[in-house]
């Protein structure tokens, strides 16, 4: 499961890669909530370029051998033809079930 949940970080994370020059792009929103790993956690940020993300976790049947992290969550991202995209996404026991759809040309 653990792996799922890396694999899924790391797509979202490459998907989710700023465009141009990095040092151009800051967070201007952001938000977190307090029980990271603790039964689940919620993050989401919005960044100068446009981008932005945000994701919840729930953990399920906690202290049995089915327990798992649900996973909810979506990002959008702007492509270097100038196409903004959102993608949705769970993931779960059953992996990784994105969504993506075109926001803007």
């Amino acid at each position: 499961m653990k792996t799922i949940i890396i694999f899924v970080a790391a797509i979202a994370g490459a998907l989710a890669a700023p465009q141009g020059n990095p040092n151009d792009v800051t967070i201007i929103k952001q938000e977190e909530s307090n029980n990271i790993g603790v039964g689940g956690y919620h993050f989401s940020y919005e960044q100068s370029d446009g981008q932005k993300r945000e994701e919840t976790a729930e953990l399920k049947n906690e202290g049995t051998d089915d327990e798992a992290l649900d996973v909810t969550g979506s990002f959008t991202f702007t492509s270097p033809d100038g196409h903004t995209y959102r993608v949705d996404y769970t993931a779960d026991k059953d992996g990784f079930h994105p969504t993506i759809n075109l926001v803007s040309k």
